[in-house]
């Protein structure tokens, strides 16, 4: 099924929680994200088993998705602050639920600094076995280095909250 705005509208959303979901992700969550690897708008392949061995946070997101699109500039922020901290700093990802074109044009006008995977419509799957069940959008999760899910947030996120959490969830 290709991904329109028609087709995406008909996703379902959640209303943002007050606050985070700390839980552990089910044994084979891990083998799903070291699995999974997504072609960049560029062309390139983000496979997210690089991450393996880091705390990282992933986010997903879609063009036509408002509280999705505000939240950008912080997790741009929060990425290239956590670039600073070197090799115990937090990469941040995002996954666009949506089709190839929209994703570039809208970087190209919005671009940001972090690595984007072009999900699709596959990428609620994913979004699902990570804890969001009904598939609404933003959705941000924080996976540890084991592969675990330490706190997931559907709805958007803030950095204040990102840098909150960074300090409570990792001593490093």
């Amino acid at each position: 099924m290709k991904l329109t705005r028609r087709t995406a509208l008909l996703l379902p959303t959640l209303p943002a929680w007050a606050g985070p979901l700390r839980a552990a992700g089910p044994g084979d969550t891990a083998a799903k994200l070291w699995a999974a690897s997504f072609q960049t708008p560029e062309g390139k392949t983000l496979k997210l088993a690089d991450l393996k061995g880091r705390w990282w946070l992933l986010n997903f997101w879609a063009t036509w998705c408002a509280p999705c699109i505000k939240e950008m500039p912080d997790f741009d922020r929060f990425h290239q602050d956590e670039l600073a901290r070197g090799a115990q700093g937090w990469p941040v990802v995002g996954l666009a639920i949506d089709a190839p074109t929209p994703v570039r044009d809208f970087l190209k006008r919005r671009p940001v600094r972090y690595p984007i995977g072009l999900a699709g419509l596959n990428g609620t799957e994913l979004m699902r076995s990570l804890g969001n069940l009904k598939g609404g959008l933003p959705f941000t999760v924080v996976v540890d280095p084991q592969g675990a899910i330490a706190w997931r947030r559907p709805g958007e996120t803030h950095l204040a909250q990102l840098r909150e959490l960074r300090g409570k969830l990792a001593v490093s």
